[in-house]
C-alpha cells in the first residue's frame, strides 16, 4: 500500500483530526505543530503565538483510494480559507489556514487547486502553502481528542457540527 502525506492546518487540530480520521483512504491523522521556528514546541508555547507554529494535522493517505483533490475539497469545506489567523472563536497565528506539502510536485498541485477555487471565495484565499520543514507531534492528550471527549462543550458546539456538515457533503467518502 502506497501512503502519501500532507500537513493541513485549518484552526484547532481537534477539529481537523476528527474530520480527516473518518475519511476512507486516510490511513493516519496525527495532530501536531509545524510552520514555525522553535524546536520541539509544547502546546502552551504554540498557543503563546511566539513560536510561529500552526496547529496542524499530518495526514497519511492512500492515493489509490482517496485523491489529493478530495482531501483538499474536505479541507476547504471544513474551515474558512478566507479568514486570516482565525477560525470561529479560535484566534491567533496558530489557527491559520496552512497546507504544508511533502514535495514540489504536491505543492504545485495544491497551488493549482487553490487557484481553481479562488472564484468560489470571492478571489480571497489566505491559505499559506509551503514545503513541510519539521513536524512535531502534539502531546498525547491531544490525540483522538474528539473521540475521547465527545460530551465536552467544545466538541458538541464546534466539532460535531463540522462533522455533520462533512458527512452531508462527502457521505460516500466516510467510513
Amino acid at each position: 500500500m502506497k501512503v502519501e502525506r500532507i500537513v493541513l492546518g485549518g484552526g484547532c487540530f481537534w477539529c481537523t483530526e476528527a474530520v480527516f480520521s473518518m475519511l476512507i483512504g486516510v490511513e493516519s491523522a496525527e495532530p501536531g505543530y509545524a510552520g514555525g521556528t522553535a524546536k520541539d514546541p509544547t502546546y502552551e508555547e504554540v498557543c503563546s503565538g511566539d513560536t510561529g507554529h500552526a496547529e496542524v494535522l499530518r495526514v497519511g493517505y492512500n492515493p489509490n483510494v482517496i485523491s489529493l483533490e478530495t482531501l483538499l475539497d474536505v479541507f476547504f469545506e471544513m474551515h474558512d480559507p478566507t479568514s486570516l489567523n482565525r477560525q470561529g472563536e479560535d484566534e491567533g497565528t496558530q489557527y491559520r489556514s496552512i497546507i504544508l506539502c511533502t514535495g514540489k510536485t504536491q505543492k504545485e498541485a495544491v497551488e493549482r487547486y487553490i487557484e481553481s477555487r479562488k472564484n468560489d471565495y470571492g478571489g480571497r484565499i489566505v491559505t499559506e502553502v509551503g514545503i513541510l520543514g519539521e513536524f512535531y507531534a502534539a502531546e498525547e492528550y491531544h490525540r483522538r481528542y474528539y473521540e475521547r471527549n465527545r460530551g465536552q462543550a467544545y466538541c458538541e458546539l464546534v466539532i460535531s457540527p463540522k462533522i455533520a456538515r462533512i458527512r452531508k457533503e462527502f457521505g460516500k467518502e466516510i467510513r
